[in-house]
């Protein structure tokens, strides 16, 4: 491993586009340098570590994965350390997200959906942890509103990150006082990649007392803060989501 580094660096599954990306941004912008773990958004993130590398030459890694596979979590942690000699910070933000009703859901899809909500962040964080515990440093992990409150037709990932949710709260427990785990949980802050109805958008949105979508700054903005300040906070999921868990 080489010398250790003194800036502190950021493992990001999942940091190639969409919340993940701003998530990378905002804390390279507070001084990370990252880990960029995507699956198949190479190109996404070779754009997003030119951006970056153009602010502060030598700050980012890619790494590309598959995270149904066991032998690939060591991997990530690995050559993050042999690239920088240290890790200060795990998110976990890859998630895979599709209906599911019951009466058509599959043994396929159940591995998926827990592979990356619930299987890959226990495994990958269970490999972090001496690396974390030598920096005292803290996983980040991306929940979902719908973890507490089910989302119609999605029982498998609604579970999935129910997984998440316990696993959370478990590895603060196990893991303290060395390392810090929370969870950030976010309504309505972009919707899916395959969309949802636009009527639909919208009655969501009027149940939200904040009456208006998020953003994924507001996501990455409460990533950086558990990471960085909030020393005396573990073992809690913050809701990012404009007030909807109250009227869900």
């Amino acid at each position: 491993m080489p010398p250790r580094q003194e800036s502190p660096v950021a493992l990001i599954t999942g940091g190639a586009k969409r919340v993940g990306a701003q998530i990378a941004r905002s804390l390279h912008a507070a001084g990370y340098d990252l880990a960029l773990h995507c699956r198949r958004s190479v190109a996404e993130a070779a754009e997003l570590a030119a951006e970056l590398e153009a602010l502060r030459p030598g700050s980012t890694l890619i790494l590309q994965a598959e995270l149904a596979e066991l032998d690939a979590l060591h991997a990530l942690v690995d050559t993050t350390l042999a690239r920088y000699g240290r890790l200060d910070a795990l998110v976990n933000n890859a998630s895979a997200f599709y209906p599911t009703p019951v009466g058509s859901a599959t043994a396929a899809q159940w591995n998926e959906l827990f592979a990356s909500n619930a299987q890959a962040p226990f495994f990958l964080a269970q490999a972090a942890v001496p690396a974390l515990r030598e920096s005292r440093g803290a996983i980040v992990n991306l929940v979902d509103v719908y973890a507490e409150r089910p989302l119609a037709k999605h029982p498998i990932y609604c579970m999935a990150k129910a997984a998440l949710a316990a696993m959370t709260r478990s590895l603060a427990l196990d893991l303290g006082p060395d390392i810090r785990v929370n969870g950030v949980a976010p309504g309505a802050v972009m919707w899916p990649s395959d969309g949802k109805p636009y009527d639909d958008q919208q009655t969501m949105l009027a149940r939200t007392p904040l009456r208006r979508a998020g953003s994924p700054q507001d996501v990455a903005a409460a990533v950086l803060w558990l990471l960085r300040d909030a020393p005396f906070v573990t073992g809690q999921i913050l809701r990012i989501d404009g007030g909807r868990s109250l009227s869900i």
